[in-house]
């Protein structure tokens, strides 16, 4: 009789005469999955405990009495065949864990998905499409129009940027130019001759 008959009779889960009972939710198949994992698990516990035990046994007789030392070998064998079964159960109901875990986080997309969908077709049952065509219509000529309006403001602002950036770069040239060229120009004739100076008479003469 294999493990799982053992924990859940021949009918498995189907209950008396066949009969399946109201399916469980997922979070009540997790607690039940956690719920044996944690009884094999402590099983699992005792049998490598009784395994130890049944070891020091056969070593403490070996040669001495090897009729009891066989029959300690023979209770560890049992005990193995056992731990083995529990470790490929509990591997089994690890994968169904999982597994449904899965399958339950599938489920809650699927569900909020489908949620979405009718709040979507909702929306779109309250929309005529030919007055969102008219209103779209709309929205895009006083874009348009709002557009022109403000080039036809930007262009008057442009020009009267465009004269205030040529008066300051006039006077950028005007202070950049060499000092000296702002003085007057020196004329070109030649100064007249200076007049010979009389010689002083000599207090002596």
């Amino acid at each position: 009789m294999s493990l799982i008959t053992k924990l859940f009779g021949r009918g498995g889960l189907r209950g008396k005469a066949g009969e399946r009972g109201p399916s469980p939710s997922p979070q009540e198949a997790l607690q039940k999955l956690w719920e044996t994992e944690g009884m094999l698990t402590r099983k699992q516990e005792v049998l490598e405990s009784k395994i130890s035990h049944e070891l020091l046994t056969a070593k403490k007789y070996g040669s001495k009495n090897r009729m009891e030392a066989l029959l300690a070998l023979k209770r560890k064998k049992r005990y193995e065949n056992q731990l083995s079964q529990i470790d490929g159960t509990l591997s089994t109901i690890e994968f169904q864990r999982e597994a449904l875990q899965n399958a339950s986080i599938n489920t809650e997309v699927l569900k909020n998905m489908a949620f979405a969908a009718k709040a979507m077709k909702s929306c779109h049952e309250e929309v005529d499409i030919d007055k969102a065509d008219a209103l779209i219509q709309d929205i895009t000529e006083q874009q348009a129009l709002a557009q022109e309006i403000s080039d036809a403001i930007w262009k008057f602002k442009d020009e009267d940027e465009l004269d205030e950036l040529l008066a300051e770069l006039h006077e950028m040239e005007e202070l950049d130019k060499d000092p000296l060229e702002s003085l007057p120009n020196v004329p070109s004739t030649s100064l007249p001759a200076r007049p010979a100076t009389k010689e002083k008479l000599s207090p002596l003469s």
